[in-house]
Formats: structure tokens, C-alpha cells, sequence
């Protein structure tokens, strides 16, 4: 067991809040230490952002501690007030339940529930049968409406309005830590920054009616060098489910990052050691690029696999020309040509083809411009090609003349986004 797994976890930028730092780094090293994470089923996948949590918790759990992964089919049902401008969408049961599953399925990937170092467990199964007055009186009785206003979760909607349902939010995420700590001797729990009311709510809980000891870490809400939310982009979330955001865009989101944030994503997104996010942060100019190739292999392998980040990284060298090494044993260029069969792909009727495509439509058609004025103005100002060649003119057509050696051809649109078109009869 690592007696330093929490100054690790700082120095990768996993920490924004700790309720007693001492007393956690003290704990972490001189016992197995039992902690818990929870995720709602607000949808069928995790996104990039879900990641810094999964990262967090694997990193305990390969230090030797416990993991308990909760999928909040419970507290789904109420929605949590936090962050939020509006009240979530209420779902029905059998949907959050199925949510809940899919969701569970992906964190196995990352955690390999056991019985034993990673639980997996669902709120469900103890809030949905609470007596409700009988909560009130147990539980209801040590929570001070006035602390609870103060907090900044609640805060930032009163002036919109909170409905009574979601303020009983905090109640049933504390009521998840007492019965964690209770059946588990769960005394840690771990959550985004904005979880940190919720998540003290749950330590003094724990002090009040059993007069015991937890304690609470928060992440801090990334967000990248250029302001935006981690995990988002320009089409919408970077799930993690490839069926919804395949392999190679996921790879393409990591090696096309902001310059600046491919330290920090090195230390929350991958295993690998320090000693060896150090040396890619040093690297300088071109060599940036190195780095983001090791950051996208890194963290498409522990997501989607080994053979996945390998197909993502030839499609890339297909796409782009030479690319340099998996992982980062080394700072060699490599020779790889690529498969370009695995590159994301559109099958179009021979028959449009044979009449000749507009290319801002097709452009856009397949998600490489948002728009067709966007495509004709990138088309303008020499940003989009075909086959590698520059497209000089809005009137050009694409024709079954355009298909390469392999029966397909590719656009791009500018240097980092590239789709392949192949006729289908």
C-alpha cells in the first residue's frame, strides 16, 4: 500500500478541498481505507469530465483502498440542485434504473468490481423504501434549514427558483454516506467541488448520529485553457461510451488539446508516472506534440482498450501522416502508415457521386463544418481539402473521379479534423 497515494493525488491536481488534510494523508497511509464516489443516471453514458472521479478512485484503489461506486438511481429521482440554472428533467423509474446499469457496466472497466477492493452499489435499494416520516424525525431533525440556504448550490438557485423536491437533495446524499458508513465503515467521500456542502453535510451527519469519524476530498471542476468545460465540444459531450463517441474521435479529442493543458491532463488522465509527465512537460515546440500523442494513446487505452487506442492512433497516422510512439517508453519518431479502413466513415449512393456532390454540403453533412456558410467560407479562406488537395472554389463538385486507389477518399477540414467517404451501391 502506497503511504504517499494523497500527495500523489495532489500533485496531479486531483485536490481542490479536503475537510482535514493532515488526518487524511495520516489515514490513507496507516490503513485500508473504505471511501465511496457516487454518479446519478441522468444518462446512458459518463463523460470526459466523469473521468477525473474514475481517476481518482483507481488510483486509491491500486494504493490498496477500497472503492464503493454508487450509481444514484435514488437520488435520480430527485435531481441534484447543483450547478444547475433549472430544476433536471424528472424521469421515470424504469429509465433511471436502466441508466444506472449502463453506467455501472462503464465504471467496471475501470474499477473491475470484485466484492472485495471495488463495490458497486445503488441508493435505490435503501432510499426508495424510507418511511417518510420516520426520515424526517431520524434524519430530517440535524440539518438547519438556514446552514443549508448558505450553501452555494442552493444559493445560486433561489433566485430562480428551488422547488422543495430538490432541497431535499442534500438530506438523501448525507442519508447515502451514514448508510455507507454504517454497512461499510465507508469514512471517506470523494465528489466534484460543487459537491462539497453535500459531502460535509454527510460527515457531520455521521458525527451526529453515530458519533463517528469520516471525512471529505473534492475535485476541482476542470474546465480547459480556453474556458471551456471539460469532457464538451463544439458537437456536444465526449461520452464515454463508444457507440456514442467512437474510439478515434475520443483519441482526436486528447491529441488535439490546448498546448497548455496536456501537463495537467497527463496527471489526471493517465497511469502513467510521474517521473515520466515531467519529461513530456518539458518538451518544447513540436515536441508539444509528442506529448498529446502519448496523452490521447494513454487515455483512449484505459477507456476503450489497448486495441482501440492502437486503431485510433494508426487511423490518426492514415489521416495526418507519421506519428510518434505509443505510450512514452521513447522519443522516437515512427514509420507508421496507418490503416486508413478505420478512420470514421460515410458510405454515399454511387449515384450521387455519379451526379456530383456539393462539397459544403457534404462537409457538413458528415460533421466536419457546423454549417454550410461555415464550409464555404473555410472553402474560401483554403481550409478544407480532398484527398490532401486544397479546395479552391465553392462550385467544385466531388465525382466518383475523386475515389483513391482504395475505392474511398478523404476531406479535411483544416488540420485536425478528417472524415473518409466511400460509394456504396
Amino acid at each position: 500500500m502506497s503511504a504517499n497515494v494523497y500527495d500523489e493525488l495532489k500533485e496531479r491536481g486531483f485536490v481542490a478541498q479536503v475537510s482535514d488534510e493532515e488526518a487524511v494523508r495520516k489515514m490513507l497511509a496507516a490503513e485500508r481505507v473504505t471511501f465511496y464516489v457516487g454518479f446519478d443516471s441522468t444518462a446512458t453514458s459518463l463523460h470526459a469530465g466523469s473521468l477525473v472521479p474514475i481517476m481518482a478512485m483507481v488510483h486509491l484503489r491500486r494504493a490498496g483502498h477500497r472503492a464503493i461506486a454508487v450509481v444514484g438511481s435514488g437520488t435520480t429521482m430527485v435531481g441534484d440542485p447543483s450547478g444547475k440554472t433549472e430544476m433536471r428533467q424528472m424521469l421515470e423509474e424504469a429509465t433511471i434504473r436502466a441508466q444506472g446499469q449502463a453506467i455501472l457496466i462503464q465504471l467496471a472497466r475501470y474499477l473491475h468490481f470484485d466484492g472485495t477492493s471495488a463495490i458497486a452499489v445503488d441508493n435505490a435499494d435503501w432510499l426508495l423504501p424510507l418511511p417518510y416520516i420516520s426520515f424526517l424525525r431520524d434524519i430530517g431533525r440535524h440539518f438547519s434549514v438556514n446552514r443549508m440556504l448558505a450553501a452555494e448550490a442552493y444559493k445560486l438557485r433561489l433566485e430562480k427558483g428551488l422547488s422543495f423536491i430538490e432541497f431535499n437533495y442534500q438530506l438523501l446524499q448525507a442519508y447515502d454516506f451514514l448508510t455507507l458508513f454504517r454497512e461499510y465503515h465507508c469514512t471517506m467521500q470523494m465528489g466534484g467541488d460543487d459537491q462539497w456542502g453535500n459531502i460535509l453535510a454527510g460527515v457531520d451527519l455521521i458525527r451526529r448520529v453515530e458519533g463517528g469519524a469520516a471525512e471529505a476530498l473534492t475535485f476541482p471542476l476542470l474546465t480547459t485553457a480556453s474556458g471551456a468545460k471539460m469532457g464538451k465540444t463544439a458537437q456536444g459531450a465526449v461520452w464515454l461510451d463508444g457507440a456514442l463517441f467512437s474510439p478515434y474521435d475520443f483519441y482526436q479529442y486528447w491529441v488535439n488539446c490546448d498546448d497548455r493543458d496536456v501537463g495537467r491532463f497527463l496527471r489526471i488522465f493517465t497511469l502513467l508516472p510521474l517521473e515520466e509527465i515531467r519529461r513530456l512537460e518539458e518538451l518544447k515546440d513540436s515536441g508539444i506534440n509528442e506529448a498529446k500523442r502519448v496523452l490521447a494513446f494513454e487515455a483512449t487505452k484505459i477507456t476503450h482498450g489497448e486495441l482501440e487506442a492502437e486503431k485510433a492512433r494508426q487511423a490518426a497516422a492514415a489521416a495526418f501522416g507519421k506519428v510518434g510512439p505509443a505510450g512514452g517508453a521513447t522519443g522516437a519518431k515512427s514509420d507508421v502508415i496507418g490503416d486508413i479502413t478505420v478512420l470514421p466513415t460515410t458510405a454515399v449512393p454511387r449515384s450521387r457521386l455519379e451526379a456530383g456532390i456539393a462539397l459544403a454540403g457534404l462537409f457538413t453533412e458528415v460533421g466536419l463544418t457546423p454549417s454550410r456558410k461555415e464550409a464555404k467560407r473555410m472553402i474560401e479562406q483554403g481550409g478544407l481539402y480532398v484527398n490532401d488537395e486544397r479546395i479552391d472554389s465553392i462550385e467544385r463538385l466531388l465525382t466518383l473521379k475523386d475515389l483513391g486507389p482504395d475505392g474511398g477518399l478523404l476531406l479535411k477540414a483544416g488540420k485536425k479534423k478528417v472524415h473518409r467517404i466511400v460509394p456504396a451501391d
